[in-house]
């Protein structure tokens, strides 16, 4: 028996073993029919709630906090001198020589080109040839006349002169011997006859010398003169003018001439200007013009110069509004510094009007900022849910604006909806909030 005992009381063990499990496991299914029947609510109210978290919309909020913002309008403009004058040909000609190039610096008067001139050489040479001629014949009309013709008159008056003396020793001999009755009376008269004829022919070359040059020709040689010298002063002026030179100090900005090129009177030769200041206008939104007034600083940068600003002034206002493309502008003139003349005249710039600065702004972004029922506001975090506040905006830049009240520093506010994209922020929404 003892044996048989032992032999089976292993097999008996196992079984036992086995047959608890079974009732173990048979009671804890009995158990568990329960407890599922209780857990299955409580499952269902995590699941809600778990499903109404993961739908409230993630919400990115900045932080309201102390900046400072500038007030800024920006837009585009197009450089040019603020001082310039166009060099231009006067006169037709072929150009012969050159003798600047463009961007050169250049003073007042200094020759730029000359064009082809013999022909105008050739018309002074004419008219100094004329000049010369009638300031002779002024010469000899102020001397009386021709030297030739004087002489010859002066040695015929001299002739008359001598026939006269004789004429009237003859009359005075006769005039005794007829009184002595040495002489007729006929022959008297004969000899005071030849007297009065030689008397006569002294008087006629006497006043033949007194018009050889009369008032009338004197002013005819002096007009002569006069217009000859006329002559002689448009040719030269016509020489000069086949020399182009620099209307005034500056930048050969503008330059485009080659050798051999034709040019009519008022044809362009080139731009000077002085660059060391350009005029920027400013092409400035219409409803941004109230924002913008004289005086106020602006900020230049040209895309093809990047990193590079360059500083200036609001110099006038308009005066007009203009259409630009699809814009409606006003053209605003500013003043800008440019010492290394790295402005060129022509170029489109990008230009910042500063019309304000506030310093100790309490600011938030742009995107921040709603508007509701005409009312201005944010949408403020707190807790979990965002809660709509009014307030009163100031001054703005490209991405803050200013909070004059109804915000303290660190509150913090909507600014961007990030997940989903389309979600509509509302009053007392329940939010996931994102920060970074």
């Amino acid at each position: 028996m003892n044996s048989i005992s032992r032999h089976f009381a292993p097999s008996l063990a196992r079984s036992s073993v086995k047959i608890e499990s079974w009732l173990l496991l048979t009671a804890a299914l009995y158990m568990n029919k329960y407890w599922l029947l209780l857990l299955f609510p409580l499952g269902l109210v995590g699941w809600w709630a778990l499903g109404r978290g993961e739908t409230a919309p993630v919400i990115h909020f900045a932080t309201a906090r102390k900046i400072t913002i500038e007030s800024v309008v920006s837009t585009n403009g197009k450089v040019e001198p603020a001082r310039w004058a166009a060099a231009r040909a006067e006169a037709a000609g072929v150009v012969r020589t050159i003798k600047v190039e463009r961007g050169q610096l250049v003073k007042a008067g200094q020759e730029l080109v000359s064009l082809d001139t013999a022909a105008a050489s050739s018309e002074l040479a004419s008219a100094l040839a004329r000049r010369q001629e009638a300031r002779t014949e002024s010469d000899t009309v102020n001397q009386g006349g021709k030297a030739a013709t004087i002489a010859s008159l002066e040695d015929s008056l001299r002739s008359a002169q001598v026939a006269q003396q004789a004429a009237q020793r003859n009359f005075d001999s006769l005039t005794r011997l007829v009184a002595q009755q040495a002489a007729t009376k006929l022959q008297l008269q004969d000899a005071k006859d030849a007297l009065e004829r030689a008397k006569l022919q002294v008087a006629a070359i006497q006043d033949q010398e007194k018009t050889l040059v009369t008032a009338p020709d004197k002013n005819v040689a002096l007009a002569r003169v006069s217009g000859a010298q006329a002559a002689v002063d448009l040719a030269q002026r016509n020489l000069s003018l086949g020399i182009i030179r620099s209307p005034i100090d500056g930048t050969l900005y503008q330059f485009d001439l080659k050798p051999g090129a034709y040019l009519q009177p008022g044809d362009l030769v080139g731009f000077v200007g002085n660059l060391e200041q350009v005029k920027v206008t400013i092409y400035v939104d219409e409803p941004d013009l109230g924002r913008v007034a004289v005086g106020m600083p602006v900020t230049i940068t040209w895309d093809a110069d990047p990193g590079r600003k360059w500083s200036g002034y609001v110099d006038k206002l308009p005066t007009a509004i203009v259409a630009l493309g699809t814009r409606t502008v006003g053209e605003v003139s500013t003043i800008v510094n440019n010492p290394n003349h790295a402005l060129l005249p022509g170029v489109s710039v990008n230009a910042t009007i500063i019309s304000k600065v506030v310093k100790d702004a309490i600011g938030i972004p742009k995107a921040a900022l709603h508007t509701m029922n005409g009312q201005a506001g944010v949408y403020k975090l707190s807790g979990n849910t965002i809660q709509w506040t009014p307030v009163v905006a100031g001054v703005s830049d490209l991405n803050n604006v200013q909070i004059l009240s109804g915000l303290e520093v660190s509150t913090r506010v909507a600014d961007r909806v990030v997940d989903p994209t389309d979600a509509e922020l509302k009053n007392n929404m329940r939010v996931r909030a994102q920060f970074n």
